[in-house]
C-alpha cells in the first residue's frame, strides 16, 4: 500500500508538470497573437513534441500502476481521472500549436484591427485553464464547478466573433485570408475552454465520484 501511494504521488507530480507546461504554451500562443510574432509562433510549433512525449509517459505510468497494484475505489478513480486529464492537456497543447500556425500566417500580412474582443476572450480562456489546474492541485470542487459554469461565456464570445468577422469581411473583402485566420484563433480558444471544462469535470469526478458531463452538474450553483 505504501508503494502504491508513492507511485500515485509521483503520478500527480507528472500530471501537474504537464499542466504547467501546457499552460505556459497557451500563454505564449496568446502573446504571439497579440504581438504578431512569427518567430515565437515557430518556436511553439517546433516544441510540440515535448508535450506529446510527456502525455505518453503519463499514460504509460497510469497503465503500469493499474497492472501492478490493481487499485480500487478512490485510487482507481484518481488514475481514471488522470488518464482523461492527460488527454485533454495534450489536446490543449495541440490547440496552442494551431493558434501559433494561424499567427505564422497573419505575421506575413499587413496588420489590421482585430474585429472581436480577443483580449477578453483570451483572458477568460486562460483563467479557465488555470482554475481547472488549481482545482486539481487543491482538490477544490467548488472551483471546478466555477470553471464549468464559465464555459458558456466563452461559447457566446466565439459565436459573437463569427458574426463580427463575417461583417468585417463584407467591409474588407481584400483581407479575407487575414480575417479567416483570426476567426480560427477564436475557435481554437473556444476549444481550449472546452478542454479546460473537461478537466474540471474530471476533478469533480475524482472528488465526488459523480460524472458531471452532459448537464449533470446543473444542480450546483
Amino acid at each position: 500500500m505504501l508503494h502504491l501511494q508513492i507511485e500515485l504521488d509521483r503520478l500527480k507530480r507528472r500530471i501537474l508538470s504537464l499542466g504547467a507546461l501546457v499552460e505556459e504554451r497557451v500563454r505564449l500562443a496568446i502573446k504571439a497573437v497579440e504581438t504578431r510574432d512569427g518567430d515565437l509562433a515557430k518556436t511553439i510549433i517546433e516544441a510540440d513534441a515535448e508535450i506529446d512525449d510527456m502525455e505518453i509517459e503519463v499514460e504509460e505510468e497510469c497503465l503500469k500502476i493499474i497492472a501492478l497494484h490493481q487499485p480500487v475505489a478512490v485510487d482507481l478513480r484518481f488514475i481514471s481521472a488522470v488518464i482523461k486529464i492527460n488527454n485533454d492537456l495534450e489536446r490543449i497543447g495541440d490547440e496552442a500549436v494551431n493558434i501559433a500556425e494561424r499567427v505564422a500566417n497573419i505575421a506575413r500580412r499587413p496588420p489590421m484591427a482585430v474585429p472581436f474582443q480577443f483580449e477578453r476572450m483570451a483572458e477568460k480562456t486562460e483563467n479557465m485553464l488555470k482554475n481547472s489546474l488549481d482545482a486539481l492541485i487543491r482538490l477544490d470542487v467548488d472551483l471546478a464547478y466555477k470553471v464549468c459554469l464559465t464555459d458558456d461565456e466563452v461559447d457566446d464570445m466565439n459565436r459573437d466573433t463569427y458574426d463580427r468577422v463575417k461583417e468585417a469581411i463584407k467591409q474588407s473583402p481584400d483581407r479575407v485570408a487575414y480575417l479567416i485566420n483570426l476567426l480560427f484563433v477564436s475557435r481554437h480558444l473556444e476549444r481550449i475552454a472546452d478542454h479546460a471544462t473537461n478537466i474540471a469535470e474530471d476533478v469533480i469526478y475524482m472528488i465526488e465520484g459523480v460524472i458531471s458531463r452532459h448537464g449533470r452538474r446543473a444542480d450546483k450553483p
